[in-house]
């Protein structure tokens, strides 16, 4: 293997670390604190799309560290899915980066937060680049490390009581998930992902693997925010600042469905009639379950957080089908989800900067103060909903047709009918913080914005949103990527080629 490969499938790791390191020693400097961040974002984003670029063109790539051989070695493996998610996060990581330098507080700063954003992107960056099960567990307890720390940090009452559902959820499914690891390294002798492909199917304990899957189904489960496993989500992600729960909603719960889909394209497809229609009842009840919990919520991040558990659904319902276009449809719609349900808690912050509450009865009179806001909010709002041509009708596009191509038709109709609460709930927020008169001032309004401040803010925001529109109504470069992605999973041969075949 070329020398060229390696590096590059551990920059996205070392970048981080290195950045995280480095804001630890300057730490007394918050401008610093400040360039230096944005300036190691910035470089992972760059390395980020050097890698995506080279597994589209060369397929996907592999390595060992250290000199053993497969599957002794720690791998790090990469295929489109995996680069495409490497992207996403370091473009997150970089907005939430900008949009933190206007609304952290100083306070915050100085206790480690950029340090601890960095740490975050590394466990993420590593989660998706491991080829072991283990090292896949080991990358998930960085990232509860860093985000427990993260959604604390400034040790407000409800911010210490939504970090404690959030750490001892998390560690349940840590627990559960390491369990499972060491199970299936008993019976298969092996953790290496690409080995265990082989191995497993060659077990013969019958009802072995099926316990096997639904134990990884249960902790990937947790950390997905699947039904009934999400309660922690929204009972901690609206505690802690809005750029927190920006990068949370964007990105550790879609981490956990990225386990579940590396896990159930590549390792447990034995029986797919019995374990990928588990998943697919979980995706219809998590859809349903969490539209009404955001229908009944009138607080602006309560809502939101409720919806990153119904558009959880709709990523394992293109699992659970396991088809070619329901795999690409669940791909598209996790690249689409994450870039507008960040956008929108950022938006959500910055609802609260100018105005002085999240609850929605306090709010109103947006639209006429701030138009660009309204309408900067109205795209990622309506993309959630599925409205066309905007990137989310897309997702719900191809995830229907791949449900009638099985005749799922009662799976669709949910679908469908989410999508229309969706909407519901996004003209809630819509009616009554932007569109209704403004309320009367407050005693004590929130200061005014600086040009610089209003800059911080809006850039990111303005970035997400084009990009929401650019999926939508440029599909066609983006769902070519995601069909290939999507081809890629549905042939576990060039993943166990890929890993198998380099020696």
């Amino acid at each position: 293997m070329s020398r060229e490969p390696n590096i590059l499938l551990v920059l996205p790791v070392v970048v981080p670390m290195l950045t995280a390191v480095l804001l630890l020693v300057l730490w007394p400097y918050r401008r610093w604190q400040h360039v230096l961040s944005c300036l190691g974002a910035a470089a992972l984003l760059g390395v980020s799309l050097v890698l995506l670029a080279t597994v589209w063109r060369e397929g996907i790539l592999a390595a060992r560290m250290g000199d053993w051989a497969v599957p002794f070695a720690i791998s790090l493996t990469v295929d489109l899915l995996g680069a495409i998610m490497v992207v996403l996060t370091a473009l997150m990581g970089l907005c939430t980066t900008v949009y933190s330098i206007a609304s952290i507080s100083a306070q915050r700063e100085r206790t480690g937060y950029y340090p601890l954003l960095h740490f975050l992107l590394m466990g993420v960056c590593g989660a998706l680049i491991t080829g072991d099960l283990f090292n896949l567990y080991v990358w998930f307890e960085l990232m509860l490390l860093a985000s427990f720390v993260l959604i604390v940090l400034g040790g407000r009452r409800a911010q210490l009581e939504g970090g404690i559902k959030y750490v001892t959820l998390s560690l349940l499914a840590s627990i559960l998930l390491l369990a499972a690891i060491g199970l299936t390294y008993g019976a298969a002798g092996t953790l290496n992902m690409a080995h265990l492909a082989v191995a497993l199917p060659q077990l013969d304990r019958p009802g072995l693997v099926p316990t096997l899957a639904m134990l990884f189904l249960v902790a990937f489960g947790i950390k997905a925010a699947v039904f009934p496993l999400f309660f922690w989500l929204p009972a901690s992600y609206h505690t802690p600042p809005a750029a927190v729960s920006a990068i949370f909603a964007g990105l550790l719960t879609k981490v956990g469905v990225y386990a579940l889909v590396r896990v159930f394209t590549l390792l447990f497809i034995q029986d797919t009639g019995y374990t990928h229609t588990i998943i697919l009842a979980i995706a219809g009840v998590t859809m349903v379950s969490g539209v009404l919990g955001a229908i009944s919520q009138n607080d602006f991040r309560r809502i939101l957080s409720f919806h990153i558990i119904s558009q959880i659904g709709y990523m394992i319902m293109g699992l659970g089908l396991y088809s070619p276009l329901a795999v690409a449809g669940a791909i598209y719609f996790i690249a689409h989800n994450i870039l507008a349900k960040t956008n929108l808690f950022f938006i959500s912050g910055l609802v609260r900067r100018l105005s002085g509450s999240y609850e929605l009865k306090h709010l109103g009179g947006l639209y006429d103060a701030r138009p660009l806001l309204a309408i900067l909010f109205l795209i990622p709002a309506l993309s959630l909903a599925g409205i066309p041509p905007l990137s989310g009708f897309w997702g719900k596009f191809w995830l229907a047709r791949a449900g009638f191509e099985q005749r799922q038709y009662l799976l669709i109709g949910v679908s469908l009918a989410v999508g229309l609460v969706t909407l519901m709930s996004m003209m809630k927020i819509w009616m009554q913080a932007f569109w209704r008169p403004a309320r009367a001032a407050a005693s004590q309004a929130p200061p005014p914005l600086s040009r610089a401040d209003w800059i911080l803010y809006l850039g990111p925001i303005v970035l997400l949103a084009a990009m929401t529109l650019a999926m939508g109504l440029a599909v066609g470069p983006f769902a070519a990527l995601a069909e290939r992605a999507g081809q890629q999973l549905f042939d576990p041969s060039l993943y166990i080629e890929a890993v198998m075949g380099r020696r």
